[in-house]
């Protein structure tokens, strides 16, 4: 047997792991190379972000592994960039191109950023990797790109809460074969919306929501098997729609509201076994509401409001069980409230307002609804009296019955629910009194009881509800004195005017000795100290006669520091207001700036009771009360008598401020035309307005008839005159006030006191500001009391409640700019918003919400860089603190330039703003006279977005206060403009 020799070959082995480590070190190479680029791609990135306040991006530095960059993520196998989520992080400038440089990118998510500019058209290099791109949140522009409809694994696009313009592409959705979800929503986009969009097989939801698109709501959009997403509220979309969802089975959220959509509406979507929220809200539907046979277990919410809905409240809808949200207010409904809703036990908003054919009794049944949070059935015809099992709902936020025809005592139950912070029961036939249990409500923040038939006095308890910023008892039969107690002192007269057996402050006619209290009755003086205290008060006026009688004639003139004439008289106060029949003559002086009014003795000698005539009164505040005098010629005057008690300075600074402000002129202020001066009482003597303030117009409480007789507007307007070119001018003409004040005089004068009511209108509707100036007579200025004696809730800038911060110019542009929004909205500061129950100062209802209106979009505005102010759609940057407030000047340029760009005034000069109420209730929403009239409006919604600027942080922040200002305008498009600094509003 023979043996084989041995191989002389050489082993393979070492050839093998040489072969290995080839491979590997290729690999590596391969793989640091490709790290390489993508670490240039994103410092480029980075060299591009014109700002990063948070410091987000520190970690990227050059000689980092890009693995390890805050907000980046690498594939575990490649080392390659796969995700880049760098979010709400401020970083401002244009989208960098250098992304198109990470080849193997799937997802981008850069949104809440401050980031500008267009897409790049470099971007199109990620299509064959991308998945996912989020872009919303910033402030993109320009039109959306079509070829991201190009990108075959796209499952997921948001560019919503952007600016972009134009039509939305049809090449988006073609062919899109793995698009689930696209968000366009809050752009300022127009057109139709694309049919193309049921091209996408695979797509389960859009949302274009809050733009301008136009035309009808396409056939096919339902198409999609795995459609469950259609939002397109905030739009003008019209036309009949209810066929062309047939095929929508599958869908789980439904709105499309504030549109103007006509016929039926698309209640046949309710038998959807997915549905969870349907909002048809805001539109033209007509016709009844049908019988819901079967609900889903998850539907939780139901909006038809604000449509032309008839018949009866469908008692089917107690199948909805799951139901937290039933709002079927203001449509013309009719019938009776069903009384089976009580048995949704899940039900926390109940609106049925604004239906005045629904009629009947409230239903006992609703107080078993153990969740409930609102109860709105304002402006019904609901009679009978409130049932007390309304108690039992001890979650109740808002409780709102107002405008019907309620009988009865208010039940003295309703201290029960513990966490209510409404109660509005005004505009009933309520009798009875005030129960005294309202007192413990302590949660409160709005009281109305006005327009009812009360009788008896107010309770003191009441003056326990230290948190309320409205409170109304007018036009009842009370009695008694109001009390003391500072939770009710801080509201002006027409808290309680029209009751006419209630007096005491604040109201101008005081109370005899004796009269009772909410409580109590003041003890009486005895007939001997009265006989001492009437003979005493003889003598001492007896001595003042004398004295009046030797310097009767006596007149001088004076100039002041400034070379301007004043005149004085020396008067006699023959019967002081506030005193009592026999007190002391007090001589006082009355100096004129202006040459129109009499100068002779002879004409003021009856004394100042002359001017200060009770059945004059025409209004009053926190500073004082405010009275109209005609002369013989026919002239009238305002006279302002100061509530100055232990307030005032001494006579010769009270002079030498008064002086200064008899200086002034500018077309905007109620001029000064003098002042009266003695040691009980200050007058000060202004222009008289014929149309009262902007108060009057805007929320129609005036004083009594009487006291009006010369206005040109009725006593419960309500705003009606106050067209768009009207308020406009209104608002700007406050303005130019304003920065005048604070630009044009030296030393500056602040007003500290801005609000409606001090903003006077003329016979030719021109704003004139009033009370300018009248802060430096307090000599607690600059003290945390001055908070409470500011009796403007709801104007008060942060920073004059603060013990640490102080006040300026900017205190009194945060006023301002609450009445901007209030100019816009028809809403008091402190009204009653209607959409949710902690929302009641006007300033925190609008940055709460998307809208003002249910059929206008609400531009709000972001947090601006250090050179720019974007007024756009992004409600969270309002919860943001800002350095930044613009000043009134920046408000004026803008508001001309808008006026002048647009020429609203002269186009539209009948469309007028109307507040639509709740039966009687306070304004809901504004919409144009014709709501499809909506372009002309924009520009207006925009200043109040500016509003909310002014009034959205605190003014004791100084900041950079001169912007480029972007104005968002429905038509015809983006407007840019450049308010130089020191720009005048003359």
């Amino acid at each position: 047997m023979t043996r084989r020799p041995a191989s002389s070959a050489p082993s393979a082995a070492p050839l093998l792991l040489l072969l290995l480590l080839l491979l590997l070190h290729c690999q590596c190479h391969r793989a640091g190379a490709a790290t390489d680029a993508e670490r240039r791609a994103l410092l480029d990135f980075k060299a591009a972000v014109t700002a990063d306040p948070g410091g987000v991006l520190a970690s990227w530095t050059p000689t980092g592994d890009p693995c390890g960059f805050v907000g980046v993520t690498c594939d575990a196998s490649t080392g390659a960039v796969k995700r880049l989520r760098v979010h709400g992080a401020g970083l401002a400038g244009a989208l960098p191109p250098s992304l198109a440089r990470l080849p193997a990118l799937e997802s981008v998510s850069l949104f809440g950023n401050a980031l500008t500019g267009g897409v790049p058209p470099s971007l199109r290099a990620l299509a064959p990797t991308l998945r996912k791109l989020n872009l919303s949140r910033n402030a993109l522009a320009g039109e959306i790109p079509p070829f991201l409809g190009a990108f075959p694994w796209l499952r997921l696009l948001d560019l919503s809460h952007n600016r972009f313009a134009g039509g939305i592409p049809a090449a988006l959705f073609d062919p899109c074969p793995r698009l689930r979800y696209v968000s366009l929503a809050h752009n300022h986009l127009t057109g139709p919306v694309p049919p193309a969009i049921a091209n996408c097989s695979r797509l389960a939801g859009f949302d274009f929501s809050y733009n301008r698109l136009s035309g009808e709501f396409p056939d096919r959009a339902c198409a999609p098997p795995e459609m469950s997403y259609i939002s397109v509220r905030g739009n003008a979309l019209s036309g009949d729609i209810a066929a062309k969802l047939a095929s929508c089975g599958s869908i789980d959220l439904f709105d499309v509201g504030s549109n103007s959509f006509t016929g039926a509406a698309p209640f046949a979507l309710l038998a959807s076994v997915n549905i969870t929220y349907f909002n048809v809200s805001s539109n033209a539907f007509d016709g009844e509401i049908p019988s819901i046979a079967t609900c889903g277990t998850r539907f939780s919410y139901l909006d038809a409001s604000g449509n032309r809905l008839t018949g009866p409240v469908p008692e089917s809808v107690a199948n909805c069980r799951g139901l937290r949200v039933l709002d079927l207010g203001a449509n013309a409904l009719a019938g009776a409230v069903p009384p089976v809703i009580g048995t949704l036990r899940s039900l926390s908003v109940l609106r049925l307002a604004g239906n005045p054919r629904i009629s009947g009794s409230i239903p006992a049944e609703l107080g078993g609804i153990e969740m409930l949070v609102t109860l709105d059935l304002a402006g019904l015809s609901l009679t009978g009296e409130i049932p007390g099992s309304l108690s039992q709902c001890q979650f109740l936020l808002e409780l709102n019955l107002s405008g019907n025809k309620l009988q009865g005592a208010i039940p003295g139950t309703l201290n029960n629910i513990t966490y209510l912070k409404m109660l509005d029961l005004h505009g009933n036939q309520l009798q009875g009194g005030i129960p005294v249990t309202l007192g413990q409500l302590t949660n409160l923040v709005l009281l109305d009881l006005s327009e009812n038939q009360l009788t008896g006095p107010i309770p003191q308890e009441l003056g326990n509800l230290s948190n309320l910023t409205h409170f109304n008892v007018s036009f009842n039969n009370l009695s008694g004195m109001i009390p003391s107690e500072p939770a009710l002192q801080k509201f002006d007269f027409t808290a309680y005017m029209d009751n006419p057996l209630l007096c005491g402050s604040p109201l101008p006619n005081n109370c005899g000795p004796g009269t009772a209290t909410g409580m109590k009755h003041r003890k009486r003086l005895r007939v001997p100290v009265i006989i001492a205290i009437v003979a005493a008060a003889l003598i001492l006026v007896g001595i003042c006669i004398v004295c009046a009688l030797n310097i009767k004639a006596y007149t001088r003139k004076g100039t002041d520091g400034d070379g301007k004439e004043e005149e004085e008289v020396l008067v006699s106060e023959s019967t002081p207001p506030a005193a009592s029949p026999g007190s002391n003559a007090i001589i006082g002086k009355l100096v004129l700036f202006s040459k129109s009014l009499p100068s002779r003795y002879e004409d003021w000698e009856t004394g100042t009771k002359a001017l200060l005539d009770k059945d004059c009164l025409i209004g009053g505040g926190s500073i004082g009360t405010v009275y109209k005098a005609t002369f013989e010629n026919g002239l009238s005057i305002a006279v302002k008598k100061l509530e100055t008690v232990g307030r005032v300075r001494g006579q010769d600074e009270f002079e030498h401020q008064m002086s200064q402000l008899g200086n002034l002129s500018h077309p905007n202020l109620v001029a000064f035309q003098g002042y009266y001066w003695s040691s009980s009482m200050q007058l000060l003597l202004s222009e008289f307005m014929a149309n009262g303030s902007l108060y009057d117009h805007l929320h129609g409480y005036r004083p009594p008839p009487r006291a009006l007789s010369e206005s040109s507007s009725s006593s419960r307007g309500g705003g009606g005159e106050l067209f768009w070119e009207r308020r406009f001018n209104i608002a700007l003409g406050a303005a130019r006030a304003l920065a005048y004040l604070h630009h044009d005089c030296w030393p500056q004068i602040l007003h500290l006191n801005i609000k409606s009511s001090n903003i006077m209108l003329d016979g030719r509707y021109e704003a004139r500001l009033s009370d300018y100036g009248l802060g430096k007579l307090l000599p607690i200025l600059g003290s945390i009391e001055l908070s409470r004696t500011h009796t403007a809730i709801g104007y008060i800038a942060p920073e004059l409640a603060s013990p640490t911060l102080g006040y300026s110019d900017k205190s009194d542009v945060f006023s301002f700019g609450v009445v901007l929004l209030e100019i816009v909205t028809g809403r008091k500061p402190v009204d009653s918003p209607g959409i949710g129950a902690t929302a009641v100062v006007l300033r925190d209802y609008v940055r709460g919400f998307a809208g003002i209106a249910k059929d206008q979009e609400f531009q709000f505005p972001r947090a601006p860089s250090e050179k720019s102010l974007e007024v756009a759609s992004d409600e969270d940057q309002l919860n943001k603190d800002s350095p930044w407030k613009p000043i009134e000047t920046e408000v004026c340029g803008q508001a001309l330039s808008v006026e002048e760009k647009y020429h609203i005034a002269a186009a539209y000069p009948d469309k007028k703003f109307i507040p639509h109420r709740y039966g009687n209730g306070g304004p809901l929403h504004l919409q144009s006279a014709e709501a499809t009239q909506q372009a002309s409006h924009g520009c207006f919604f925009s200043l109040a977005g500016a509003a909310i600027a002014l009034s959205d942080v605190s003014g004791a922040h100084e900041g950079a206060l001169h912007h480029r200002v972007f104005f968002s305008c429905t038509a015809p498009g983006l407007l840019h403009m450049d308010v130089p600094n020191g720009a005048a509003c003359t």
